[in-house]
């Protein structure tokens, strides 16, 4: 995996993990047609993130366990 996908995907966990997020949010911003990044493809593939149902707000994209530890192991400022 290249660093830059690695600083993308990193980036997203972050974001995710700041607050519940809408599915429909999240592929707003984080969807791409680019074969090159495909960000959101390798996260969900990597069981970085995870989608579900919500019966109040419908599809959300949650940050797994895997996914703490992705953010834990590559933060950049440990604070």
């Amino acid at each position: 995996m290249s660093d830059d996908l690695t600083d993308l995907k990193l980036d997203l966990v972050e974001w995710v993990a700041k607050q519940p997020r809408l599915y429909t949010e999240v592929m707003e911003v984080w969807r791409t047609s680019c074969p090159r990044l495909p960000v959101w493809e390798d996260s969900i593939d990597d069981r970085l993130l995870a989608r579900r149902r919500d019966p109040d707000h419908g599809d959300m994209v949650d940050v797994t366990e895997k996914g703490h530890g992705f953010l834990a192991a590559h933060r950049r400022d440990a604070a």
